[in-house]
């Protein structure tokens, strides 16, 4: 059979999966450093601080098997421009009412809000773009979220700076909701665009008829419980690691500016190196892409983990030393290096696994057990920082990290081949 599918090209999912993504991050950038802030502000202990800020994970659990029946039945642009409403709603609860509790309700909104969003564009990317180049794709869009974070803490500075009030950085959020609204009513929708590209991708791919194994699988990934059932053995072995890494990951998002408050840094000076950290890490998406689709999934993943363990113990054991702040700046480098070494690792590794004519379904159970690692974290953080130190739970992640580097260690090989399978791809301008 003849392939006449067009050429992949990267300048085709630069306005419609890029753009959007990094307005909305670039608010959420600005927004999550300055939340521990803000809780202390209104009485908040630190442990109810962190508990605040942890909502934002357990928005983003309770919104992910939602927002995969969402996206399969309205479409990806519908379903991000909602979300962008829903996190302005969010916002404004937390600014009408000055209480911890609206605060917490807020928060709880915007990772609702961002379950759906993120879970858009993974399934438009894992439909759209080929095997070959998946994880350059996809570890570019986890950069891009990288990069309103790099960017968003530097704003949130500065107004701190100009104003004196934290608060205020909350408006950058809602600024941006509406300019990604705006991005999304003026471009095309992405679905028309290109699927049908994907569709031909997919019936040129082979001159053989799928296997009636094949269709059921699809057929049963029309469900977001039905998948979750069909695929359960998978989803629960890498979907273990991927929980821990996440839960890593957002354990980082969560400590520093609670490291920060714990030792007495100024708000401007904390959100300074938190964004120069959240830099570091968005420097470092593409090589993680070319990591992954050259060497495979394994070598981003480990180290990445290993890294986030390192940094959480580099904190649990130089809280009280005379040089904490350097000590703590030191930390943010190491997480930041480890987080943007493994950077689209998570949403590389459900691509690999998702069945790819709907895959939301699956990526809606997926990206559950993910973000339940997520939201875990942040709640485990503010359980032992209550019972015991912010040391000790620090140093309870770094040991976390190291078991979740075991279990991808040991099934990642069995479940991802370690390079990816199919014909070379012609060359396409970036």
């Amino acid at each position: 059979m003849t392939d006449t599918t067009p050429p992949f090209s990267w300048r085709s999912i630069i306005l419609p999966a890029y753009l959007p993504t990094l307005l909305f991050s670039l608010g959420e950038g600005a927004m999550i450093p300055v939340i521990p802030v803000v809780a202390t502000d209104r009485g908040a202990s630190l442990a109810l601080a962190g508990l605040i800020a942890a909502m934002l994970m357990v928005g983003e659990l309770a919104g992910d098997l939602p927002a995969g029946w969402l996206v399969a039945r309205i479409g990806e642009r519908n379903a991000m421009i909602a979300a962008s409403m829903l996190a302005v709603v969010g916002v404004l609860i937390a600014l009408v009412s000055p209480t911890t509790a609206a605060l917490g309700i807020g928060v709880f909104l915007l990772g609702l809000a961002t379950a759906v969003f993120g879970l858009a564009r993974h399934a438009f990317l894992t439909s759209y773009v080929p095997e070959q180049v998946r994880a350059r794709a996809l570890s570019t869009l986890a950069g891009v979220f990288r990069g309103g974070w790099a960017i968003g803490p530097f704003i949130a500075a500065g107004l701190i700076a100009y104003t004196g009030s934290a608060e205020l950085v909350f408006w950058v959020l809602v600024a941006a909701c509406f300019a990604v609204v705006a991005v999304l009513l003026v471009l095309p929708d992405p679905e028309r665009v290109f699927g049908a590209a994907r569709l031909a991708r997919e019936a040129s791919a082979s001159g053989e008829a799928r296997t009636a194994g094949e269709a059921e699988a699809d057929a049963a990934s029309h469900g977001v419980f039905r998948a979750i059932v069909t695929h359960r053995a998978v989803l629960a072995r890498i979907g273990s690691g991927v929980g821990v890494l996440a839960a890593m990951r957002a354990s980082r998002t969560i400590i520093l500016p609670l490291w920060a408050v714990s030792i007495g840094m100024p708000a401007e000076q904390a959100a300074l190196v938190i964004g120069i950290s959240a830099s570091v890490d968005f420097a470092l998406f593409y090589v993680s892409g070319q990591v992954m689709d050259r060497f495979g999934r394994l070598w981003s993943a480990i180290p990445g983990l290993v890294g986030l363990a390192a940094g959480h113990f580099v904190l649990a054991f130089t809280h009280d030393v005379p040089a904490n702040v350097s000590w703590f700046t030191v930390a943010a480098l190491v997480l930041g290096v480890a987080n943007g070494l493994s950077s689209g690792v998570i949403l590389t590794l459900g691509a690999d696994l998702a069945p790819k004519a709907n895959p939301a379904p699956f990526l809606g159970g997926y990206r559950t057990i993910g973000d339940a690692g997520q939201a875990a974290a942040p709640l485990a953080l503010a359980a032992i920082t209550s019972i015991a130190t912010l040391a000790v739970a620090s140093a309870t992640m770094g040991v976390v990290g190291l078991v979740g580097a075991a279990i991808l260690w040991r099934y990642i090989p069995r479940y991802v081949p370690r390079r990816p399978r199919g014909p070379r791809l012609p060359p396409s301008s970036p």
